[in-house]
Parts: C-alpha cells; sequence; structure tokens
C-alpha cells in the first residue's frame, strides 16, 4: 500500500523492517500482535533500548563485549512503523483503538495527566567540518577521478540529498543559467526545485562531461559507472556512499558522509545572512523547523542578539557614568 502511495523505496524499506522487527519480538515473547495491549508496547520499547544494535554470529560463539546500542532516531523509526500498523488494522476494523498513540502517551489516558512522548525524543545538530577538517578533505578529494569531484562540487552548491546526486539526468542541466533542476521524483519532499551552481562547479561539469562522452554520448543519468562489471552503467547511491566513506576515513575524518555537504552549504548560506524562507526554498524544505537547525547551527541570530544585547547594556553603563560625573561637576 505505501509503495502504491508512492512512498519513497527506503522509507518502505526501513517501515518494513521496523515492523519485522516488532513482530519477531511478538513471537519471542508470545504475544499475538493483532490484539496486544499498552503494556506490550511497553516492552517492546524497553526491548529496543536496552538491546545492542546488531548481533554477529561470533557473539555466541565467543562471547562478545559491548556494542552500540540502537540509536534514538532509529527507535523513533520503528515506533512510527508500528503505530502505521495498528492505525491499519483500526482503519480495517480489526481493532477498536490504537495501543500506540503519535507519540504520546499519558498513563491510564487520565484526564489532566501531563501527556509525554513513549520515547524522549533527541534533536541533534548536523556535524559539519571545521575549516581543519575540511582542508584535510579537500586535499583526499583533490585526487579523485573527475566524476568525484564533479560530485563533490554539485552536492555542495546546490545543497544535494545523495539520491537527488546520484538521480541527475544530462537535461536537468542548464548551462547557461548554471541551474540543476531537482526533479520531484527524486526529492524527499516530492517537490521540483530549480538550483544554482558555481562557477568554478561548471568548470569541472564541463570537464566531466568531456569525459562522460568517452563512456557513453547517449544523453541520460548525468553520472555512470567506470567499473567493468558495470560499464556506463548509471552510479548507483551505494557506489557513491562507499566513495564518501573511503575519502572520509583517508581524510580522518570518518563522520563525513554523503549528506555532510548538504549540511554545510545550507549552514553556509545562513552564516551569509540568507533569511529562513529562502534557504527553505533552496533545500527544498516542506517545514521550516527542518531548516531552523542550520541557522541555529551558523549561530547567526545568537551572535546578532548577543551583539544587540551588549550594545545596550554597554549604553547603559556609559550613561550612568555620565550621570555620575554631571551630579560631581
Amino acid at each position: 500500500m505505501r509503495d502504491d502511495l508512492g512512498c519513497a523505496p527506503r522509507t518502505i524499506d526501513a517501515y518494513g523492517r521496523g515492523l519485522t522487527a516488532y513482530l519477531v519480538f511478538c513471537a519471542t515473547h508470545l504475544i499475538d500482535p493483532i490484539s496486544a495491549g499498552r503494556d506490550d508496547i511497553a516492552l517492546f520499547v524497553r526491548d529496543l533500548t536496552d538491546r545492542p544494535s546488531f548481533r554477529p554470529r561470533s557473539v555466541a560463539e565467543h562471547g562478545a563485549p559491548s556494542f552500540p546500542r540502537l540509536s534514538n532516531a532509529t527507535v523513533q523509526q520503528r515506533l512510527t512503523a508500528v503505530r502505521l500498523f495498528y492505525d491499519f488494522l483500526v482503519e480495517e476494523g480489526l481493532r477498536i483503538s490504537s495501543p500506540i498513540g503519535r507519540g504520546r502517551y499519558a498513563p491510564g489516558g487520565r484526564a489532566g495527566v501531563s501527556r509525554r512522548g513513549l520515547m524522549p525524543r533527541f534533536t541533534h545538530l548536523p556535524w559539519i567540518p571545521d575549516d581543519e577538517a575540511w582542508d584535510a578533505i579537500l586535499t583526499v578529494a583533490s585526487r579523485e577521478p573527475i566524476r568525484n569531484r564533479t560530485m563533490l562540487a554539485l552536492a555542495y552548491d546546490a545543497a544535494l540529498r545523495r539520491e537527488e546526486l546520484c538521480s541527475l539526468r544530462t537535461d536537468d542541466i542548464d548551462p547557461a543559467r548554471r541551474t540543476i533542476r531537482v526533479r520531484a521524483e527524486t526529492t524527499k519532499g516530492r517537490r521540483e526545485r530549480v538550483v544554482p551552481y558555481s562557477a568554478p562547479g561548471g568548470e569541472l561539469l564541463r570537464a566531466y562531461l568531456a569525459h562522460r562522452s568517452t563512456l557513453s554520448r547517449a544523453r541520460g543519468p548525468l553520472f555512470l559507472s567506470e567499473s567493468p562489471r558495470n560499464w556506463a552503467e548509471p552510479l548507483t547511491l551505494w557506489t557513491w556512499s562507499k566513495v564518501i566513506r573511503r575519502i572520509a576515513l583517508e581524510a580522518g575524518e570518518p563522520r563525513f558522509s554523503t549528506h555532510t555537504l548538504r549540511h554545510l552549504c545550507l549552514t553556509d548560506l545562513a552564516r551569509a545572512g540568507w533569511e529562513l524562507h529562502a534557504i527553505a526554498t533552496f533545500a527544498g524544505h516542506r517545514s521550516p523547523d527542518t531548516t531552523l537547525q542550520y541557522i541555529h547551527l551558523s549561530g547567526r541570530e545568537l551572535a546578532a542578539k548577543l551583539a544587540s544585547g551588549m550594545a545596550q547594556i554597554h549604553d547603559w553603563r556609559i550613561a550612568l557614568l555620565a550621570a555620575t560625573a554631571a551630579g560631581s561637576a
């Protein structure tokens, strides 16, 4: 149903894995998922927060030390999948009500009781490289083939997500106006947008197009694989992720990911003084709340408020000194 409704394939995959985890949990604890209650949901939440994120085969054979636990975002995502499952059961008449609300729960449902989430939701600012880390990344990236350097440049210039970047086609590029058309079907919010790219990015793109013509002269996907197994085939998301991971490890910055360039671009726009709605339009955000994190990360508003507040305090103190001096005279 979600596929028919046009949800992104990776979203469907994530929901499927989340629902599978819940059904496995129910089978393990002899719980009927159709008739499960809030106490069973609470037990599932405890199971999610207490277990490791993965359990390799070697654990059973040799005994394993501690492993990283599921992240808060993963737990929230799995609860969303379970909530959608019970919403479906209610709609189909298999249940009267859902045992899991939309992230809110009050014990016993008593009136006047403060409602809280099933799980506290942590909101972390995205990591972006500082100048030293960026220099290390650029040093490694400068040795990359022209295709990879072009992709890095466009990912930053246009704040492109991984799927948006890898799905670009030759007819999405307008060299005369130096713009990129990001098609709706490739975006997270299903909203088409047109974004510019820089003159240096244009030089890299021109060089790459000349190189691409040696692989294929056919119009279509912009970035092509040069692997002997997939020669001149469209570059996959996973191949691009492996490229970025290799660069990150070689540069000594393991937190650098395919999404980091988007974060860095939007933060730089906030630092440059772009208004909230302009950054949201550039990024293709549906909600300004998503865009606000880049404003906060840039520190622009906080710095402006601090400067304004300090100026007022400074004037007030000087005014007091002036009044004291006049009284003494």
